[in-house]
Order: C-alpha cells, then structure tokens, then sequence
C-alpha cells in the first residue's frame, strides 16, 4: 500500500476542456477556464473524492507535436528558438513530469470536432508509460456526438466515456472505472495546518525562478514572457520542523492596467491566494527598482492584513560597491514607506544568491504574527505613550485612555477602551502602533488598532 494518495493527470491537446474538467472534479474553480488554446501551462494541483476514495488531480498544459516525437519526447528547447518555441518545450516537459507522477492518465478528447492526427500521437506517447488510462470523449452535450465516440476505439485505449465537463453529463459513470483501479491508499487523518507563504510581485519579476530555487526543481514553468504563470501553483514542503504551502501567483497588475480575459481572471485567483496565506514574499526587479505597481501589490497585500518579506530579486545583476546595498535599502524604505516595518532581502533565483535566507525570514515573521502581548504589557505600553506625548483633543475635551489588550493574533489586533473614539487622530494611532512595535517589534506584520467609546462603538 502506497503512502501518498493516488494522482490522476489529465492530459490531451489544447482546448478539448482539461481545465472544466479538473476543476468539476475538485469541486471549485480553481484552473482557468477560456476557449483558446494554451491556457493552462503549469501543473495544476487538487484534491478530489468520489464514493469515498481520494486523489490529487493534475491539470496539465496542452500537448502539441510539431513533428512526431515518439520515446523522445518531449522536444528538448533547442539553441536559438525563439521565446514561443521554447515555452512549448516547457509546457511540454510539465506534462511529462506530470504523467511520470500519475498512477492513473486520463486521456482527453474532442468529442464534437472527431479525431484527430494530434490525439494519435498522444495516444502513442500514452501507451508507452504502461499505466492504466481512460479515454473520455468530452463535449458530449447531445446524442450525436455521444453516438460518435466511438471512433475513439481506434486509439487502441480501450472504452471511449463521453463526458460533458461543463454540463457534468456521464461524469459519473467514469469516475466509477476510474477509482476502480487507484492503487490503495488509507484514510487521511485531518491535516495539521501548514503556513502559507505566497510568492507575489507583478509579471515577470521571478516568482517562479524564486519558486524553483526553494523548492529544488523545476515546480513551475520559467519563461521570460512576462505573465507565464496564471493559475497559482501550490507546493507543500517541510523546513525547520515546519509545514509550509508555498504558493506561486500569477502577476499582478494595477486594476485599472488589468486587461480582460485571462488576466483578469489570473489576478483575481492571486487574490485568493493571497487570501490563503499567512506571509507574502513581495518580489522587485532590482534592475527596474519599486515602480508604481509594486505599490499597487503590496497594497493587495495590506488590504488582506497579511504579513511581508520584501525580495529585491535580480541582485546579481546589478553594478555594485561597498554602499551599493545601504543606498538601495534606503530607497525602497522610501518608495514602501507604509511598510517601514518588514524586512528586506536583497537575493539572485537565478543564481540562489541569499535564497537560503528567505525562508528563515518568513518564519520569523511568523513567529510576530503569532506573537500575543500580555494585558499587562499592552497597558504599560499605553500608559507610557500617554505620559510621553499629549493627548489629542477637540474643542477642548482631550483623548483619555483607559485600558487595552490583544485580543487576537494573525494579525495581532489591540483593543483599546478611550473616552471618545472620535478623538483619536490618525497620527495619534500611529504613534501607538510605533510604540507597541518598540516594545515588540512584530516584524513583517501588518497591526490592528481598535478604539471603543465608554458606549462601545468602534473605529
């Protein structure tokens, strides 16, 4: 009996509808979804269950053979292709690690538009991994095109399933077979909660360079065309006795910058991602310095209450001196100012320069994001900052505090009692939360100050 749940890829030619499928299987919209070929490029990882047995699933980028390949596939990307033929390879060798990793291929056709030469050379590379494989017939919405899966047979796969991803139709009656033949594997325990640390940056600033080197392989496709990475990519590791997800983002643009389609729906599963965990990694080109949308992600991320690693990547790429890095420090203080609290790295994917301390950092501000004050400490922190420096007032009734404390943390959240919420300027919150942070710092991590009247009401 295998240790690991079983894994089932999901592979065929661009635009047979891998994507609806796998994301019917795993019950949310998590690949994206969009009638033009290529969409989906990295592997896509979920979790499914059906009558009771569990397995991942595995979205995979569309498989196209420019000539016949046969046991060599995949085309190795080759000295002098252009960008767009060396991003095919990558896409291609993608699939390959994914049908590697399966124990079940379940082989996907266009069952409206009939077979095709590009399904027969799949069929091929498929029958040569000696693994059990379905065929399934999709986009079969009406009795004819049922009635033409037939066709199918002569893949030599056996049994042709017509299926309709998107209406669900004969799903079923597959995922019956299927489980079938996944090898055993025993029932999950409830997972204990891992840390989530998502890699954001807008496109083309190496989150999934820096996703490689953390990980120690080649997790994610590596393009240099900016936005290669659109659906956010999920990789658990153990470090320092810690279960991490580490979680690789699409590029995230302005909003108004966002263009429709596909983009736009890669930012909005970023935001989710994001959603999801605890730390962003907020990675900068150091070769174009903070821009205007570098603020933009971060303010994403603020938005979100997440804590932050800032990663000025591409280091080695830069001219420097003895002064070099102090300059460069200053400046990012000043273009991020409202994140005057998190730390800086300045580290090289490519070349692994300092990558080895990005994940003690994220850890480390961690540890302030879990970190709860004690009533005592809260209130000594507070009385202090009220003797230091004068009260707010208006019209001449000035703010009186009467007691606080944490009442949580993730991120950790101060609940202060006053004689009138209104009376708290911004500046004033401000200069609390800096008074707290000097007495803990909670480095990387965003705080929450919440002022209640004698009446209870907030701010």
């Amino acid at each position: 009996m295998q240790t690991r749940k079983p894994i089932v890829a999901l592979v065929g030619r661009p635009n047979v509808g891998k994507s609806t499928l796998f994301n019917r299987l795993i019950g949310r919209p998590v690949a994206i979804v969009e009638d033009l070929p290529g969409t989906t490029r990295d592997r896509i990882y979920g979790e499914s269950d059906w009558n009771g047995v569990g397995f991942i699933v595995v979205d995979t980028g569309g498989l196209e053979f420019p000539e016949t390949m046969g046991p060599s596939w995949p085309k190795e990307a080759q000295p002098g292709e252009t960008p767009a033929a060396k991003f095919t390879s990558f896409i291609q060798n993608q699939a390959k690690i994914a049908i590697d990793e399966a124990d079940v291929i379940l082989f996907l056709v266009d069952g409206r538009s009939g077979l095709t030469a590009a399904d027969e050379e799949i069929a091929a590379v498929l029958r040569l991994s000696d693994k059990p494989i379905f065929l399934a017939a999709n986009k079969a919405e009406n009795r004819q095109v049922q009635q033409n899966a037939v066709e199918f047979w002569s893949l030599g796969l056996g049994e042709p399933y017509p299926v309709s991803a998107y209406h669900g139709e004969g799903v079923a009656d597959l995922l019956d077979e299927l489980v079938k033949v996944l090898p055993p594997y025993p029932a999950e325990e409830t997972p204990e909660k891992t840390i989530g640390i998502a890699i954001v940056g807008r496109p083309n600033v190496g989150k999934s360079s820096l996703l490689n080197a953390l990980v120690g392989e080649e997790r994610s496709i590596v393009s240099e065309v900016p936005g290669t990475t659109r659906d956010p990519i999920d990789m658990q590791i153990t470090y320092a006795g810690e279960r991490l997800t580490l979680i690789d983002t699409a590029g995230i643009r302005r909003r108004g910058r966002v263009e429709q389609g596909i983009e736009q729906y890669s930012v909005l599963r970023s935001m989710r991602a994001i959603d999801r965990a605890d730390v962003a990694l907020l990675v900068i080109d150091a070769q174009e310095g903070v821009t205007a949308q570098d603020t933009h992600v971060a303010g994403y991320v603020l938005e979100r209450k997440k804590s932050v690693v800032v990663l000025i990547n591409k280091w080695d790429a830069i001219e420097k001196d003895n002064h070099t890095m102090a300059e460069y420090t200053v400046t990012v203080r000043e273009q991020l100012n409202f994140l005057s609290y998190v730390p800086v790295l300045f580290i090289s994917a490519k070349t692994r320069q300092r990558v080895h301390k990005v994940l003690p950092a994220a850890l480390q501000v961690v540890a302030g994001r879990r970190h709860r004050l004690s009533t005592g400490e809260v209130n000594q922190v507070l009385a202090e900052a009220y003797e230091a420096a004068q009260a707010p007032a208006r019209q001449g009734r000035p703010l009186r505090m009467y007691y606080g404390t944490q009442t949580s943390n993730e991120p950790p959240t101060f609940v202060i009692f006053v004689n009138d919420k209104d009376l708290v300027h911004f500046s004033y919150e401000r200069y609390l939360e800096n008074r707290i942070r000097a007495h803990y710092p909670f480095e990387g991590t965003p705080i929450q100050l919440i002022f209640r009247s004698r009446d209870h009401g907030e701010k």
